[in-house]
């Protein structure tokens, strides 16, 4: 329970499903900085990946990585991960700021690399990672976890695959999140030069989702606003935010973003999302369904031409990003997602933050 309330550090669980064989497919983590470092590496090695090497200079950090991958080998530094022609893909957490130079070391020594979002914190390192894509070849994926680890969601873009509400037109995206005690977390998460902002960083998990649930391949923001309502003793963080994209198909988008869950709720946000098709509606409620008292998430809740329906599909989805990565980077495709498509929830998240106005 205390996991599902830390947002931080909530890292999914599902079912091995393997898509190559033991030992076929090995990965590094590289900077543990935040505790997303885990549910990629959870979804990656149920796909069939293993861990040969983590490296943070914190020891503490290496320690409690290798109790829960304890086939992950301590490695003396960064050179020794990167000069490894066994390993594949490098995963990182790194300060969000950091991100990306990660990520040019990674792929200039001719790996794969995915990292945490928000990926980057200015267009300067979109433009730098762009180029070394395409001169590499290497790859740049994200984990926009809200999305990619969470049964609902996966789910929601099956039932539009699926047609279950025609053309999906608009996204209306809720991401509450707790900031539990403030003073536990790191000193760069109020810094906002290496955070990046609300809308950099956990609002990049709703335009991807708007991008990906609408077909949306450019965007522009058409308005952007954050405030700091309730904790000035950190006048850098960002507690609040929200904006409104429009999308070169038509589709539109509204998306709010905070760090107000009350501790009385069960988990560490109530996200929810909603899509409007031409023919109907989803409304996903993630990680809870408040009131049901069941103590679960993954509700989907469709309502179109045939009627009403509700699944709870905790155990019965799946995670396929994970599985599908792999063979991307076996078979160099792009199956579980365009390099484009991250590239452009970034740049966008980016511009969002750039242009808010400050309303508190």
């Amino acid at each position: 329970m205390e996991q599902k309330k830390d947002g931080m550090n909530y890292a999914p669980k599902g079912k091995p499903v393997p898509v190559v064989k033991p030992g076929e497919f090995a990965i590094a983590a590289v900077a543990l900085d935040h505790g997303h470092i885990y549910g990629m590496c959870n979804g990656l090695t149920e796909a069939g990946a293993y861990i040969k090497w983590v490296y943070d200079p914190d020891p503490a950090k290496v320690a409690a990585f290798q109790k829960a991958f304890p086939q992950a080998r301590a490695a003396s530094g960064e050179e020794q991960v990167l000069e490894d022609p066994e390993v594949r893909l490098v995963c990182g957490a790194a300060v969000t700021s950091e991100r990306c130079a990660l990520g040019l070391r990674v792929m200039a020594a001719g790996k794969d690399y995915f990292t945490d979002k928000a990926p980057l914190t200015t267009l300067e390192q979109l433009a730098a990672a762009r180029d070394m894509a395409a001169r590499t070849g290497r790859k740049y994926m994200v984990y926009y976890s809200e999305r990619i680890h969470v049964e609902s969601a996966v789910y929601a873009g099956q039932l539009i695959e699926a047609g279950a509400i025609g053309t999906p037109i608009h996204v209306d995206g809720f991401g509450p999140h707790r900031i539990g005690n403030p003073a536990a977390r790191p000193d760069w998460f109020y810094q906002k030069d290496k955070y990046g902002g609300i809308l950099c960083d956990i609002g990049s998990h709703q335009i991807e989702q708007f991008l990906f649930y609408c077909g949306v391949k450019k965007a522009k923001v058409q308005y952007s606003q954050v405030g700091n309502y309730a904790h000035p003793e950190y006048p850098e963080l960002e507690d609040f935010g929200e904006a409104v994209l429009l999308g070169d198909n038509g589709a539109t988008q509204h998306f709010r973003v905070d760090w107000f869950t009350p501790d009385g709720l069960s988990t560490w946000g109530d996200g929810r999302t909603f899509i409007l098709g031409t023919e109907g509606y989803i409304e996903l409620r993630k990680y809870v369904n408040v009131g049901a008292g069941d103590g679960k998430g993954d509700h989907v809740f469709l309502v179109n031409r045939e009627g009403e329906q509700h699944y709870q599909v905790s155990g019965k989805v799946g995670y396929p990003f994970f599985g599908q990565l792999i063979l991307d980077c076996v078979n160099r495709t792009e199956t579980a997602m365009t390099q484009e498509h991250a590239f452009l929830a970034a740049e966008l998240c980016v511009r969002a933050e750039s242009q808010a106005v400050k309303v508190r």
